[in-house]
């Protein structure tokens, strides 16, 4: 039965890996709509290159989200726990191998704990139950710290229970050990798991402290040296043992009812409104991202009431105390509001896709009473059937009643399942556009200019696009803000921009396209952008505006073969404009230092539509010379789409709109 028991086990967490693996690779091959995993799996990258700092050679441009800045270093907002687990997958080949590891660990340790309090049966059910679940299904698939704490939480839960049936020393460490991890890892999270098992530890010492007293101790130590580690990496990089990361990034972002604030994010977190967040996200948990949904649920309701009354244990109220803990903990913590984004339309926001994944300790009591109800479930079914009929109608019934039990729970886990799925898999499309500049890879010893849409931020959102912890691998990212700066502090590399088109909302399918551009860096007594932009044979009329940081000129276009060439010089100081152009007014423009030259090009169609060219070039004039950069080239159905989200990209363009750009300097002889 033993040998039987622990193949079962193995089975179960064999499936558990391959589905991990198959989620991460099919479903999230270019990460999920939570850019935390950039955060991860930037600290996993510098932990194997011995950095808990990074030193960027240039300020702000290269600056990942969610790292803390400290003078010329950064450091992540998080615990670099999780980035462990994911570092240790990239030891052996790969960042995803870590994710099967810890699913099937997490399924493995579900079975062990529900083992030690109700038995081998309810152990593999229990372990089956939480495969089942979508929160489980979804959340292996990704590089967020849920996961993993689970694992450290689950861990401790085995060690401890078995230490107390056994008296063992060793598994008492190993609890203490496993706690303190997790609490390095997410504190708050492993204080509600642990805080049952806390009471259950205090109970035993009051039923004959002598018996128990060096056990429980072992356990507190060690649980004690991982709080001890948590002060001691919070000294290192926030200059305080009582001042977490997260708090260093942002001090209103945390525990506590009142004002909450995360950068520009914030609200008045009451307690009324903590309770009815809470209540929508527990009734998302336990309706639609547990195993069966609701009768999934109700039948861990039932597990809980039967085993009340049948057989109730301290071991067995420790497990369920994780129900109270947690639903009752996360009230105080306004992250479950974040997830929910718009609260009157709950399958809004990340929880949407990725599930309650606040509460994902929440899995492992619903699995464990859940399967201890369905195990008394059958035999009670089983005995009743043998007294009312010859056994085999008797094992016939059962087992329609259990298959057809399953195929429900089946079809409602299914159903769940398949809006987040197939969501998922829509964002990933859309990524897969986006990204396809970079499916070969960047180019060699480049630099490559991102854009911003959400800040002064790299991996937010652009999750894979990450730099090295040196700053010296095949390619550098660096923020589209100061080019002039990123490619002084790169001297040695080509220069390239990173361009999409469309609003950056995968959710919603955008962006449609993305290019590479390559960015010459030219720079001499003159610099001439030399410009060629379509223009379709219905255009009625094609109107020009040349605009600096505070002067603008206007011109008329008239075509040529069908397109408009222009040329934009800059020569001491002053914009000169040329080709199929004439202007509108006497204006003149001048510029001085770092400035963005603006060229917008209306081509209109009878009745006043039309469409807009936007080239941006960057242009120094520093008064010894000019130097520019290649142009941002944007094609926008109006002036006012223009701005960063409307790149030109000649494939999805029709051949009468199009643009080419060269560009020329002039030395002196």
């Amino acid at each position: 039965m033993t040998r039987r028991w622990h193949w079962g086990v193995l089975v179960l967490a064999g499936v558990a890996a391959m589905l991990a693996w198959l989620v991460s690779t099919t479903m999230f091959p270019h990460h999920s709509l939570n850019h935390d995993e950039g955060v991860y799996l930037q600290q996993a990258a510098m932990l194997l290159d011995g950095q808990v700092f990074l030193r960027p050679p240039l300020e702000d441009a290269l600056r990942p989200w969610f790292f803390v800045e400290a003078g010329d270093r950064l450091y992540a907002k998080y615990a670099p726990v999780p980035a462990l687990f994911f570092a240790l997958g990239e030891l052996f080949g790969a960042y995803r191998l870590a994710l099967p590891g810890i699913a099937a660990g997490v399924v493995a340790l579900t079975a062990l704990v529900a083992r030690e309090v109700f038995g081998s049966r309810v152990g593999l059910l229990a372990g089956a139950f939480v495969l089942a679940s979508p929160l489980f299904i979804i959340e292996s698939g990704v590089f967020l710290p849920y996961a993993p704490t689970t694992l450290l939480n689950l861990a401790f839960a085995y060690a401890y229970l078995r230490a107390d049936r056994t008296g063992s020393r060793r598994w008492a460490a190993v609890a203490g050990g496993a706690v303190g991890l997790a609490f390095f890892s997410r504190p708050y999270t492993a204080v509600l798991f642990a805080t049952p098992f806390i009471a259950h530890a205090l109970w035993t010492l009051y039923g004959g402290w002598r018996a128990v007293l060096s056990r429980q101790a072992v356990t507190a130590v060690f649980g004690l040296l991982g709080v001890a580690i948590t002060l001691s990496y919070n000294a290192l990089v926030t200059g305080s043992p009582f001042v977490f990361p997260y708090q260093a990034f942002a001090p209103l972002d945390g525990l506590g009812f009142g004002q909450r604030r995360l950068l520009g994010h914030e609200i008045v977190y009451t307690p009324e409104l903590a309770l009815r967040v809470n209540r929508i996200v527990l009734d998302l948990f336990f309706t639609e991202w547990v195993a069966g949904g609701v009768f999934g649920s109700l039948l861990a309701a039932a597990g809980v009431t039967w085993a009340a009354r049948r057989e109730w244990s301290a071991r067995a109220a420790a497990v369920a105390g994780v129900f109270v803990t947690v639903s009752a903990g996360n009230v105080y913590f306004w992250g479950t509001f974040n997830i929910l984004g718009n609260i009157s339309a709950p399958g809004d926001g990340l929880v949407s896709v990725l599930g309650p994944y606040y509460h994902f300790d929440l899995l492992v009591p619903t699995a464990v009473f859940a399967a201890f109800a369905a195990a008394r479930g059958v035999t009670l079914l089983r005995t009743v059937a043998r007294e009312r009929f010859d056994p085999r109608v008797a094992r016939a019934a059962v087992a329609l009643v259990v298959v057809v039990s399953l195929g429900g729970g089946a079809v409602v886990t299914a159903g769940n399942a398949a809006d987040p799925v197939e969501t998922n898999l829509d964002v990933t499309e859309t990524y897969e556009t986006a990204y396809a500049p970079f499916e070969d890879g960047a180019p060699a010893d480049s630099v490559v200019l991102i854009p911003d849409p959400y800040g002064d931020w790299l991996n937010h959102p652009f999750q894979v696009l990450r730099n090295d912890p040196g700053f010296d691998g095949r390619v550098v990212y660096a923020i589209d803000d100061r080019p002039f700066a990123v490619s002084n502090a790169f001297p040695n590399r080509s220069l390239y921009r990173y361009v999409y088109r469309g609003a950056w909302n995968p959710a919603a399918g955008s962006p449609s396209d993305a290019r590479l551009q390559r960015v010459e860096d030219v720079s001499g007594a003159a610099v001439t952008m030399e410009a060629r932009m379509g223009v379709p044979a219905a255009a009625t009329a094609t109107t020009i505006r040349v605009a600096t940081d505070g002067e603008s000129a206007y011109y008329t276009a008239e075509p040529t073969e069908g397109a408009v060439d222009l040329n934009v010089s800059v020569r001491d100081g002053r914009v000169v404009v040329a080709g199929d152009v004439s202007a509108v007014g006497g204006e003149s423009l001048t510029v001085t230092g770092q400035e963005t030259v603006r060229v917008s090009a209306f081509v209109q169609y009878g009745g006043g539509d039309g469409f807009t060219y936007r080239l941006s070039l960057p242009v120094d004039a520093d008064g010894t010379g000019v130097r520019a950069l290649s142009p941002r080239v944007e094609r926008c159905a109006n002036v006012r789409a223009c701005g960063g989200a409307a790149a030109y990209v000649p494939s999805s363009s029709r051949p009468s709109v199009f643009v080419t750009v060269s560009m020329t300097a002039e030395h002196n002889h």
